[in-house]
């Protein structure tokens, strides 16, 4: 992410008692790291989140940490223990492979992936799913303090993106660590919360932008492969962003500005509610080729009147 997001400070003081939550995964939140979707606050069948926005989905089951690319998983991003306590389970034999392919393997009753349980005071536990294969440096009957690793993010299970998906639970029964009480109090939320430190929570945002010489593969985009540098025989100049926590009616506007100070920009408006999507748009070679000099990438996350997000990026050809 090139530009950390413009994103709510919307956790509430935390609850009362001896128990909070640390942040769980090794990373600086809007900048190489995001909240992607939230526990699912709706108890009619619907979907909503605890600001009664859409970073959740129907059931949707604990907090997910996400990370911008394949190649950001890779590298190798930790997770840490959120509290501290003893590890009651522990498994660590699945794939590292996305459910979005003809390859994917059967995760029946393993939808968590790889991953462990951790129980703690006052009939508190969380647990962690989706690490990388091999990862896992606890075992169970450990224990462990706040801010321990215990392996790393990974694919498995039932993932499409890399992330860290964490579940809390009070004897048995989930809970959201950002709205304790369960109740809805939108547009400000002011249910207690289990963070120990206020974490920034997004209302959407982008996740990463990029030039390329044509429209790119989603694919590419998520791979972290698809940003190219600009050359002069480029046979296009596409700006391009990915985007997450998208909403109907959104906008995405793409901006290029040439060497000159002149401009090439087009506005889109979404009409789906999407947890990811990208857009790109650009201009062919002219003739005789790019000229020399900055050319400056602008993608700004429109939500009526509010910039929700706003992503630069320079591209020079000498």
């Amino acid at each position: 992410m090139r530009v950390s997001a413009v994103i709510l400070s919307l956790a509430a003081t935390p609850v009362a008692g001896d128990f909070s939550l640390a942040q769980p995964i090794d990373c600086a939140l809007g900048e190489t790291c995001f909240i992607q979707q939230f526990l699912d606050n709706d108890p009619q069948g619907g979907a909503r989140d605890y600001t009664c926005g859409s970073l959740t989905y129907d059931g949707h089951g604990g907090t997910d940490f996400a990370l911008p690319s394949l190649i950001d998983q890779a590298a190798g991003v930790n997770v840490l223990a959120a509290a501290s306590g003893t590890v009651t389970g522990v498994r660590d034999d699945m794939a590292d492979v996305m459910q979005i392919g003809p390859d994917a393997p059967d995760i029946t009753n393993r939808q968590c992936g790889n991953g462990l349980v951790i129980r703690h005071i006052d009939g508190f536990e969380t647990q962690y799913c989706h690490m990388a294969l091999g990862s896992i440096v606890v075992k169970t009957g450990q224990q462990v303090s706040a801010g321990d690793v215990l392996g790393q993010v990974g694919l498995s299970g039932d993932t499409q993106f890399p992330h860290l998906h964490l579940s809390v639970r009070r004897h048995g029964k989930k809970i959201d660590p950002f709205n304790t009480d369960g109740l809805q109090t939108c547009p400000d939320p002011t249910s207690p919360s289990l963070w120990a430190q206020e974490l920034d929570a997004p209302r959407g945002g982008i996740i990463s932008i990029g030039m390329a010489d044509a429209v790119p593969a989603f694919d590419a985009i998520k791979a972290g492969t698809a940003d190219t540098p600009a050359t002069a025989d480029m046979p296009a100049m596409v700006g391009w962003g990915h985007l997450f926590g998208v909403r109907a009616g959104d906008m995405v506007r793409i901006v290029i500005t040439r060497p000159d100070s002149t401009t090439f920009e087009h506005t889109t408006t979404l009409d789906r509610t999407q947890a990811r999507v990208f857009r790109a748009y650009g201009k062919r070679k002219p003739q005789g080729g790019w000229p020399e000099g900055r050319y400056n990438l602008a993608i700004f996350h429109l939500r009526g009147d509010a910039v929700i997000d706003q992503s630069t990026a320079v591209y020079s050809i000498d």
